[in-house]
């Protein structure tokens, strides 16, 4: 795994981050984070875009991002947990891996920069 994917997982993890702050946020500081974590979530894609596809880059971050989102949801704040959900997450992940293993991740001629 190159260096543009870890982008990708990074930004995912701070989308997980701001979309948990965007529901729990309830001061000064805690918007101060969820809106540092979106900047950061969304430079690190677009990074990561420079180099890899865009449409490819944004499945994964979306989908990466909303298990996150659910997993995070159900061990640290009391969402019920389901089954069906798990599948969910699951049939999803399985669409990102799958995205990720049919990308070809060559820099393109004049993308060295």
């Amino acid at each position: 795994m190159n260096t543009d994917w870890i982008k990708v997982f990074v930004a995912a993890f701070f989308e997980v981050l701001w979309v948990i702050g965007l529901k729990h946020a309830d001061s000064f500081w805690t918007w101060t984070g969820t809106v540092i974590a979106i900047i950061i979530s969304f430079y690190v894609m677009i990074m990561a875009g420079r180099k890899l596809p865009v449409g490819t880059v944004y499945a994964v971050f979306v989908g990466l991002g909303t298990a996150g989102t659910v997993i995070s949801e159900m061990l640290l704040f009391g969402e019920p947990f389901k089954v069906e959900k798990i599948l969910f997450i699951l049939i999803l992940l399985a669409g990102v891996i799958g995205l990720k293993l049919v990308t070809n991740d060559k820099v393109q001629e004049g993308d060295e920069n």
